[in-house]
This record gives structure tokens, C-alpha cells and sequence, in this order.
């Protein structure tokens, strides 16, 4: 079943994440795990932020991972999220509180 259409495909485990290179970058993951659409949750296996599992955000040859209590939709106006993107993009690695 594909809810989100061509789109939602392409972005999926068998979609263009196969084409992409390896990480040779200093890659840092924010993962959220609130979810405001209780459905979508229940599709998804693990914990999610409404989109995406948790799992699913993991790169390998990522630097760091962090998960905060964000929904996907919105964490781009978190100001913790932005506070964390800073903290990696000056010191290599988020903080861990």
C-alpha cells in the first residue's frame, strides 16, 4: 500500500536512497519522535515522528544521531532542533543533555 503516492515510493528504502553515494561528510541526525498523526504511527514500525521511524533516520557513516520530542512536520521551527543543528555544525557532534 503506497499512501503517498510516486513520491512517497521514490522516497522509500528501495528508492533513490540506493543511488545515493556513501557518507564521506561530517553528517549529524535529528530524529524526531512525536507524532500528531496517530494512523501514520500505527503503519509505521518502531518509533517515528508521524513519517519516518527513528530507525529509518539512521546513515551509515553518520557522525551523530540525536532523537527529540519533535513531530517531522513541524521540527524545522523547534528552537531546540535549531539550537542542536548550531552546536554540531560548530563542534562536530550534538549535545547530549
Amino acid at each position: 500500500m503506497h499512501l503517498n503516492g510516486p513520491a512517497g515510493v521514490r522516497l522509500g528504502r528501495d528508492g533513490i536512497v540506493r543511488e545515493l553515494p556513501n557518507v564521506d561528510f561530517d553528517l549529524g541526525i535529528i530524529a524526531g519522535s512525536c507524532s500528531l498523526n496517530p494512523y501514520y504511527s500505527y503503519l509505521i514500525t518502531g518509533r517515528d515522528d508521524g513519517k519516518v521511524s527513528i530507525e529509518a533516520k539512521k546513515v551509515a557513516g553518520m557522525k551523530d544521531h540525536i532523537v527529540l520530542l519533535v513531530t517531522h512536520t513541524f521540527m524545522m521551527n523547534n528552537a531546540e532542533v535549531l539550537n542542536q543543528a548550531l552546536h554540531f555544525f560548530q563542534n562536530g557532534y550534538f549535545r547530549k543533555e
